[in-house]
């Protein structure tokens, strides 16, 4: 088995998720800002842990997941009948955190640079200026 080969079966694995959540899902627990972040695959190619974002409420992101979870082998069907290797890997999904922690983290950096920077009403006037 080549090297490079978990992580091509990862990258079409996701590209083919990633395509029937927007295209062929129609569970209404699947909610539409539900993005794959990532896949990874075992080295024998068996399972597939399909890393999901769900932008939204913690429940937003249970329900995304039990209807991924319930689609599992239509989803399953999908990815064997686009790969061209001898089995398919079963499909495990994951939350993935990542989106919203990395946001969290922009909003806390724009807070903070926000009060560090001086007030326009109490700056300091040019030199050789009096007030």
């Amino acid at each position: 088995m080549k090297p490079h080969r978990p992580e091509k079966v990862a990258s079409e694995v996701r590209t083919l998720i990633g395509e029937a959540i927007v295209n062929r899902l129609s569970d209404p627990r699947i909610s539409r800002f539900a993005s794959v972040t990532r896949v990874t695959v075992s080295a024998d190619l068996s399972v597939a842990d399909v890393y999901v974002s769900v932008m939204g409420s913690p429940a937003e992101e249970r329900r995304t997941l039990a209807g991924l979870a319930h689609a599992r082998g239509h989803l399953q069907t999908l990815v064997a009948r686009n790969l061209r290797i001898r089995t398919c890997p079963e499909l495990r999904f994951h939350a993935d955190a990542s989106i919203k922690r990395g946001m969290e983290t922009i909003r806390i950096i724009e807070e903070t640079m926000a009060r560090s920077r001086p007030e326009a009403g109490l700056a300091e006037s040019p030199p050789g200026e009096n007030a």
